[in-house]
């Protein structure tokens, strides 16, 4: 009998926090679409959102004021082949790229030009996945987003997730100071670990550490210890819901699939480009042959070769 009731909560309760998700129309359609590719690709994004944050808990998080409109912090593609591991691919802030109706930019501004055009979130999103798939001409199927408060209670939930920095990290800004080694990180430390470029090799750390800081996340959610205590999967599933946004077509169970495809095993890499170039919008990234072959790989649902991966699988 107490089998029983623990499995009704549980579907209960699955169905409760689906239902507090907020969604969005974030994959519109538009027209000249490409059509869906082979795999599940999902596009992850984190915004510098303060939404809901008192000055208090953006003093905490070291997230300095409000900018007036989100902008993208960080941009992941997640593909999840047929057969096989799964791949979780950095997209550069500073890839250049055509925006359509607006010309060429870096990608992070996408989502910026589209929520500021009078659609809020929605239209951020459907301008970035709309830039993305043109560009890439890889279809999206899920879409998900996280803000600066949601991403450190979504640590919290989990009881905090360790991490291994090679080097001590001091840095005011991102509101962290860490010795080197393993150590855990609480919901403030990981979303200052994941922002800080206060590192020998600034951005290309960050998104290292970003897709490390990912793959541990997605570990510990999926754990025995998580998915066998009822009160931590509770808690844990209300910080999801109360923390991501998502397409109008994504659920808790979605998002599940995906934490267990990205459990273990995943070839985490960062998007190859032409290297820099100075363009309208500062120094950029150029999008180079290679990075039209590695999207056609990923379109296609091929292997990606070692020569286009910036690590070794799953090392990133």
């Amino acid at each position: 009998m107490i089998v029983v009731l623990l499995l009704v909560g549980t579907v209960a309760g699955t169905f409760y926090f689906d239902g507090k998700l907020k969604r969005i129309d974030a994959l519109a359609a538009y027209s000249g679409r490409i059509a869906d590719t082979p795999g599940t690709n999902w596009l992850l994004v984190g915004t510098d959102a303060r939404e809901g944050l008192t000055p208090a808990q953006q003093k905490a998080l070291a997230t300095g004021g409000d900018l007036g409109g989100a902008r993208t912090d960080t941009i992941m593609l997640v593909h999840i082949p047929e057969s096989g591991d799964a791949t979780l691919i950095s997209i550069p802030r500073d890839l250049y790229v055509q925006i359509p109706g607006q010309g060429g930019h870096k990608i992070n501004a996408a989502y910026f030009l589209g929520s500021t055009s009078g659609a809020g979130d929605a239209g951020g999103a459907q301008l970035l996945v709309q830039t993305f798939e043109k560009a890439a001409g890889v279809h999206i199927d899920h879409y998900a987003e996280i803000g600066f408060g949601g991403f450190a209670n979504m640590v919290d939930a989990v009881g905090g997730v360790e991490m291994c920095p090679k080097y001590p990290i001091n840095d005011p800004k991102a509101g962290i100071r860490l010795k080197a080694g393993c150590q855990e990180l609480d919901g403030a430390q990981a979303l200052g670990y994941v922002r800080t470029r206060a590192t020998p090799n600034a951005d290309l750390d960050r998104v290292v550490h970003q897709r490390e800081f990912m793959s541990a996340l997605f570990k510990e959610t999926t754990s025995p210890t998580t998915l066998l205590n009822q009160f931590e999967l509770w808690g844990l599933s209300n910080a999801v819901a109360d923390a991501l946004t998502v397409d109008s077509d994504t659920h808790l169970w979605d998002l599940g699939r995906l934490a267990w495809a990205l459990r273990g095993g995943t070839v985490t890499t960062t998007t190859p480009t032409a290297g820099s170039e100075y363009t309208s919008d500062g120094d950029s990234l150029a999008w180079g042959k290679n990075t039209t072959e590695f999207f056609g790989l990923i379109a296609a649902d091929q292997p990606i070769p070692a020569r286009l991966l910036s690590g070794t699988p799953g090392t990133g």
